[in-house]
């Protein structure tokens, strides 16, 4: 009896740590397969990118940079499936171990049963329930052996729903066993496949690199150009604040500084509380080059100085404010097409790179309205950036820390 219920423990706490053990491997497998589908969806938006420059594909920086966006998605991608087979493997191993202890169990239960049944079957004459009952001294033991009769045909019974309960979680096992083993299977194709895919790519990377290297006079007069746009930017931003600064020193004797009604400053405390959750500038885009300084991708000893950030977007895209505001002034930029800056309290934001703009200056914008069109630059592999910059004040602050993660 004491071996049986030490028995019966062990394997009551061994299906309780497979099941939390089943519950925690399928929480993961979930949060790798919607990582997987996000990836994917980068993926195929990046593919559609590339699509749009196919029938005048070139060598371009713009071109490298999403290459090598899509290369580190692509492995992640190969990652989230490699992590995949390895939870499968864990599952495929518990499955296995349980369905090793269900099928032991299962025999002692059996066994038990078989010798109640051959016990029964051989003392059925001698040991007749009615004779029992009736042999009873008084009507309490006859009540007594009534009970024990009918607790012994309840013990009965239950022992054989056990083994129908044993046999069915079995089955529901070892299919649960095969169609892991399917599913590994199918992800070990994906990744086969999938690898093939990005040594493709960092092939075409290779020949993309390899181009612009060609091509280092070019490069430096487009960079050369684009520090005169920036610079050029750059001087209004910091005209409108001096502009502002100057307003406040006339009406106030504090320290210069943008003026701030108390409505702006309630605006301003909201733009600074929802740092990290603000809507991107586009709808959907790639961030092809980050705030600050960095090596130029081709360029040997170049930095480059990016103010903001660089969204590269579908063609036809639309710009569009992050945040409530007020449009402080749209100014065109030689080299640089089109630019909004806005103002949300002692906060800046500006969109530059504009072919054609929807607001004017003094006019209020609320958060997500389209404020321009994004410029597809047909001379330079037809490619369709946002240039974003973010400023508190006179200081650049990286628009990456206040959007939110795609």
């Amino acid at each position: 009896m004491e071996n049986s219920t030490v028995r019966l423990l062990k394997l009551i706490f061994f299906t309780f740590f497979v099941c939390l053990t089943f519950n925690s491997l399928g929480q993961s497998l979930d949060e790798l397969r919607r990582q997987k589908e996000k990836t994917a969806s980068e993926i195929e938006y990046i593919n559609n990118l590339l699509k749009e420059t196919n029938s005048n594909a070139k060598a371009s920086l713009n071109r490298l940079a999403v290459l090598e966006r899509q290369i580190k998605l692509q492995d992640n991608l190969i990652n989230n499936i490699t992590g995949e087979i390895s939870y499968l493997d864990t599952s495929i191993r518990q499955n296995s171990r349980r369905i090793d202890s269900l099928g032991i169990q299962l025999q002692v239960v059996k066994a038990k049963y078989a010798a109640m049944i051959r016990y029964a079957h051989r003392n059925q004459n001698s040991n007749n329930q009615l004779l029992f009952l009736l042999s009873s001294k008084d009507f309490n033991q006859a009540y007594k052996r009534f009970i024990y009769l009918k607790q012994y045909a309840d013990y009965r019974r239950k022992q054989a729903e056990r083994i129908s309960e044993f046999k069915n979680s079995i089955s529901n096992q070892v299919t649960e066993f095969n169609k892991r083993k399917q599913e590994k299977q199918n992800l070990l194709v994906s990744k086969v496949n999938q690898t093939k895919i990005i040594e493709q790519q960092k092939q075409q990377q290779n020949d993309v690199y390899s181009e612009l290297q060609q091509k280092e006079k070019d490069l430096k007069r487009k960079l050369e150009n684009q520090r005169k746009a920036e610079l050029r930017l750059q001087q209004e931003i910091e005209r409108v604040i001096s502009d502002e600064a100057k307003k406040a020193s006339r009406k106030s004797s504090k320290s210069p500084g943008l003026a701030l009604t108390p409505a702006e400053k309630v605006l301003s405390g909201d733009f600074s509380n929802n740092k990290g959750r603000f809507p991107w500038p586009v709808q959907r885009g790639l961030i092809t080059d980050h705030f600050g300084e960095h090596p130029h991708s081709v360029l040997k000893y170049v930095v480059v100085r990016n103010s903001g950030i660089d969204i590269t977007t579908q063609a036809n895209a639309k710009a569009r404010a992050i945040f409530k505001g007020e449009v402080t002034k749209v100014v065109a930029i030689p080299g640089g097409n089109m630019a909004v800056i806005i103002r949300h309290g002692n906060y800046l934001t500006v969109y530059s790179n504009l072919s054609e703009v929807f607001v004017k200056a003094g006019q209020k914008v609320e958060i997500k309205e389209e404020i321009g069109r994004v410029f597809t630059d047909q001379d330079d592999d037809n490619k369709t950036v946002l240039k974003f910059q973010l400023w508190r004040e006179s200081t650049k602050l990286d628009p990456e820390d206040w959007i939110s993660r795609q």
